[in-house]
């Protein structure tokens, strides 16, 4: 598995969906690669941190947050 490859794979990896056989390549490249697994910690963290910033549907928007901005985020959201 190349490092581009991996890339493409650490979504359905961390979901649970990669198959077995790709699964056990992925985890050995992760094993190899340091770049890869400091590209999945940062990856998880921003994941983390998206899921949080979303959690609460009620918060406000900071004044200083371009509206533009808010709406491309609410447009997003509802083509999930």
């Amino acid at each position: 598995m190349t490092c581009r490859e991996f890339a493409d794979f650490i979504a359905d990896y961390l979901s649970g969906d990669l198959p077995p056989d790709s699964r056990s390549q992925f985890e050995r490249h992760l094993e190899l690669c340091a770049n890869c697994r400091t590209y999945l910690a940062g990856y998880e963290e921003t994941v983390k941190l998206g899921t949080r910033v979303f959690a609460d549907d009620q918060a406000t928007v900071p004044p200083q947050v371009p509206e533009e901005l808010v709406q491309a985020i609410l447009t997003a959201r509802k083509a999930r």
